[in-house]
């Protein structure tokens, strides 16, 4: 399985919208929408983890730069996250 971060995501943009659009290129295994956690909105980023490789390669070639309701995405290979990240408490 190969994870995919998509960026510059419209605010609107829900879990299925995010799975309806990449299960155009292959399977999907799943597909997440960053919110806040106050204020439960949409952060505009997101993640869609595909079943292969090859699919996730296809699926980045297709939709990075794609036009999304007027916004262009930003989709690549996901980083591993920092662990040394800030925390607020």
């Amino acid at each position: 399985m190969k994870n995919i971060y998509v960026g510059n995501l419209p605010f609107s943009t829900s879990d299925n919208d995010l799975h309806d659009l990449f299960s155009q290129v292959g399977a999907v295994v799943s597909a997440r929408v960053i919110t806040d956690r106050e204020t439960n909105q949409s952060r505009g980023f997101g993640f869609v983890e595909m079943d292969s490789a090859e699919e996730a390669t296809q699926a980045i070639t297709r939709f990075n730069g794609y036009s999304l309701g007027d916004r262009s995405l930003t989709v690549n290979e996901a980083k591993p996250r920092n662990e040394g990240g800030s925390r607020r408490y």
